[in-house]
């Protein structure tokens, strides 16, 4: 609808001329004489106390009032990822790397750091590898470069768990972090299986000196570093 001119100065006319101040008339007996229903606490300047007054109300038997329970502890979740039955930090360097017993000599500057933590009840493994210093690119016959190998110091072993490699985050450093749980898989064949079939962390925390962690390099095929979990 289109308003003309006219039209609207006839609205303003109508709308200066309604009331703005609007009065209600007090009822027969005046505003105290209405029975106001229970429970509108219509002109109460204040609650009324109850029987007995108000140091009389017992608050701790009251709802929003009463003093709070103490709350009870969160129950801990059973086979959480984060509770570890064991945990291995593994510093490992070139000068650990053997090809069958020879020294190797790894890659010269690398350096990692592998942290562990093993729960053997759920067969799971947690990692937070760094490794710095790397160079060439990674380079296995497993699945991934990047392994536990089970295998005492100065000797060489097949690989059990086969973790993805680290990931360059800056400043000469690389990363990988993250959980496993069995059956794991290395991708390596041997005697025409996995070289993980079978395999349980636990075996890890009954002889952790028999197992060591590493990567491999391109330009350190048989390891670039190297460090025994004990």
């Amino acid at each position: 609808m289109r308003f003309t001119a006219a039209t609207l100065a006839t609205l303003a006319v109508v709308a200066s001329a309604l009331p703005t101040d609007v009065h209600y008339e007090a009822p027969k007996g005046g505003w105290e004489s209405v029975d106001y229903p229970e429970g509108t606490g219509a002109n109460l300047h204040e609650y009324p106390p109850p029987p007995g007054g108000w140091a009389s109300v017992d608050y701790s038997k009251t709802g929003a009032g009463a003093a709070p329970a103490k709350c009870p502890e969160a129950p801990k979740m059973a086979g959480s990822p984060f509770t570890f039955t064991s945990y291995y930090e593994v510093k490992a360097v070139p000068g650990e790397v053997v090809n069958g017993t020879t020294p190797t000599g790894g890659l010269a500057g690398a350096s990692g750091l592998f942290k562990i933590g093993l729960n053997s009840e759920l067969n799971l493994i947690c990692y937070n590898i760094e490794i710095y210093g790397f160079r060439g690119e990674y380079s296995s016959p497993a699945a991934t470069a990047t392994h536990i190998h089970e295998a005492a110091k100065g000797a060489s072993g097949p690989p059990r768990i086969a973790f993805p490699n680290p990931v360059d985050v800056g400043n000469d450093v690389r990363r990988s972090v993250g959980c496993q749980q069995g059956p794991f898989k290395t991708g390596l064949m041997a005697n025409g299986q996995d070289t993980a079939t079978g395999f349980h962390v636990s075996q890890i925390e009954k002889n952790p000196a028999g197992f060591f962690a590493d990567t491999h390099s391109s330009l350190a095929v048989p390891g670039a570093v190297r460090g025994q979990l004990a």
